[in-house]
């Protein structure tokens, strides 16, 4: 299983997907949604999590693209 991808605010205004414990973004783009994109993407070629954060930093969703053996049921898709 690889690294789950964050999705949050970057420093140039912008968003980024950062895959966890590194330190540089992996991918930076203008809006939210399409970062959510790009670590959907990511996440489902390494079977891992995407974790969305809002523009306060708290943690607003979570999605998982990995071999779960106990999967919550998913009431959003």
């Amino acid at each position: 299983m690889g690294k789950n991808q964050h999705v949050t605010k970057h420093t140039s205004g912008g968003w980024q997907v950062k895959g966890a414990g590194n330190e540089k973004a992996t991918k930076v783009v203008d809006t939210q949604k399409q970062a959510i994109s790009a670590a959907t993407q990511i996440a489902r070629n390494q079977k891992s999590e995407v974790v969305i954060h809002g523009r306060d930093g708290q943690i607003r969703d979570k999605d998982s693209y990995g071999n779960d053996p106990n999967p919550p049921r998913d009431t959003k898709h």
